[in-house]
């Protein structure tokens, strides 16, 4: 069995394989993926409760969905997986998937249809965190097994009314549309928890591995199932590793102790390109950063100053200097390859057209605090604020504080100013539309604290009415041009000053191939890895 053991006087790690030391400069097992990666957010591996990042690479791994998204060709969009096709009601609120023959859970258990409505109603009776991706669509305890019903080798749901179909398809593919093995999490169930407990460290999954071990802030290794339906992986094994640092990442991969560095910061990334024997795989990610005014501020609630504190932002000195290789400018609230993602970028640093502004609006002289995460890339941005905001006569405090302490003000609707990240819940353009520009009731007895609209309150007016139309219209093409329309005018008018979209930089050994880290839209994909 492989271990591994830390070396004396180095950050690296070597490997013991049946006992006996491998050299130093020793390769990774040509059938193994060995990955390091910041893990340490993982709280459970049961796909009805986890909703980190870190859980979701693990996850796609192990359980397949009715429908999924092919590695090797994300733009394609959701495609069949343990569906093989479906048809949708005359009314649009029934979908009935007819299931994929043959496909058996890790376990040998078939794959059926009863186990895909046993996974969408534990979802729905577990009730945690990320449930509200299937709720959303009217299911509750009460009406589950009206609602989620089989017959045969088919599944149907039926929405308390008619969505796009592509918007249902989407969300069906988050960590939460994952199908687990009804006869196995039964067998593991206690006092009525519905396996939650067991399927926190176990698997029960059709997918290319199954869970050999979770060790929290440690380490997660797969083990490759042999009757994958798309066929055996080449890696047998994927071992990843909790390493939290980015130096200890790039000196680990350097060394040939690991395939794949995951965290590696600018400069890291940029030592490793000129490193013999590895390479960097650069790919977008979904998550957005970006500051937004409290519009009780009564300075800022006017639209002058809400778009002269949009010139006054140096996107292209931030994204070539400390954010160089992690971020690029991205102005809308959609990230590039969501269906409806728009490149336009209008703003940039003008600090002659922010004071025009700012005089138009009678302001002569502003004190601002912003609300800052105690992190490196976000104090800097913050700093960079400051300077660019202090030419036009602007000064800009930074409140810095824990990730719980900015955020339980921010959600408080206490900051001046916020600055953020924000990461989608599903691959569905609803997802950010549906916060950044839908706010229905915004009073503060709404308490609607998973709205950003509301954090600010922000009076959205027709942008919440357009992005209510968007999620029901049926017609793909129609929804993604209303998408466009929502964002020209969120650009115009709102409050927000969506910044950049994120970068992944991949350290790799250049013996690997295959690797897919999910793009802006999915997690990592491991059954496509050779060597």
């Amino acid at each position: 069995m492989n271990a591994f053991t830390k070396l004396m006087g180095t950050a690296a790690l070597g490997f013991a394989l049946g006992g006996v030391a491998l050299p130093v400069m020793a390769e990774t097992p040509a059938n193994m993926l060995v990955i390091a990666n910041r893990i340490d957010d993982i709280t459970t591996l049961d796909p009805a409760q986890s909703f980190e990042f870190a859980g979701s690479d693990v996850l796609r791994n192990i359980y397949g969905k009715l429908v999924n998204f092919d590695p090797n060709n994300l733009d394609a969009g959701y495609q069949p997986d343990l569906a093989e096709s479906w048809t949708v009601s005359e009314d649009g609120k029934t979908i009935t998937f007819t299931m994929r023959e043959g496909v058996k859970f890790h376990s040998g258990n078939p794959v059926r249809a009863e186990d895909v409505a046993f996974s969408f109603k534990r979802v729905v009776a577990l009730n945690k965190t990320p449930s509200f991706i299937l709720t959303q669509f009217g299911f509750t305890p009460e009406n589950m097994d009206e609602t989620i019903t089989v017959s045969g080798n088919t599944v149907s749901i039926t929405t308390d009314k008619e969505y796009a179909t592509s918007f249902v398809l989407n969300c069906l593919t988050a960590t939460i549309g994952g199908v687990v093995d009804e006869l196995t999490v039964m067998a593991n169930e206690v006092d009525g928890d519905l396996g939650n407990e067991w399927l926190k460290t176990n698997s029960a999954g059709s997918g290319a591995y199954s869970l050999a071990s979770w060790k929290a802030k440690e380490s997660v290794t797969l083990t490759a199932n042999p009757d994958f339906y798309l066929g055996a992986p080449a890696m047998q094994r994927v071992i990843v590793r909790h390493v939290q640092e980015s130096a200890t990442q790039r000196l680990m991969l350097e060394r040939g102790d690991i395939d794949v560095a995951r965290d590696l910061n600018p400069s890291d990334v940029e030592g490793v390109r000129n490193a013999e024997g590895v390479e960097v795989l650069e790919e977008m990610r979904g998550r957005l950063m970006y500051i937004s005014m409290n519009q009780k501020h009564p300075e800022l609630s006017k639209p002058e100053v809400r778009q002269a504190l949009k010139y006054l932002i140096d996107y292209e000195g931030m994204q070539n200097s400390f954010l160089k290789g992690a971020y690029v400018t991205h102005q809308n609230f959609l990230p590039r390859t969501y269906l409806g993602a728009v490149d336009e970028n209008p703003f940039s640093m003008d600090v002659e057209k922010a004071k025009a502004l700012l005089a138009e609006a009678g302001v002569d002289g502003l004190e601002l605090t912003v609300g800052v995460r105690e992190a490196q890339e976000r104090l800097e941005i913050g700093q960079s604020l400051q300077n660019t905001f202090a030419q036009a006569g602007i000064t800009l405090n930074l409140e810095v504080g824990t990730g719980k302490q900015v955020l339980s003000k921010y959600r408080a609707r206490e900051l001046d100013i916020y600055l953020g990240a924000w990461g989608p819940d599903y691959p569905d353009p609803h997802t950010n539309a549906g916060t950044f520009a839908y706010n229905p009731d915004n009073s503060d007895e709404a308490q609607a604290t998973g709205l950003l609209a509301w954090r600010n309150s922000w009076d959205t007016g027709k942008l919440t009415g357009m992005s209510a139309a968007a999620v029901v219209e049926g017609d793909r093409s129609k929804r993604e041009t209303m998408y466009h329309e929502i964002q020209a005018t969120f650009r115009d008018t709102s409050p927000f000053a969506v910044m950049f979209q994120k970068i992944e930089p991949a350290g790799i050994n250049e013996d690997v191939e295959g690797l897919n880290l999910g793009g802006a839209i999915t997690a990592v994909s491991y059954w496509t890895v050779t060597k």
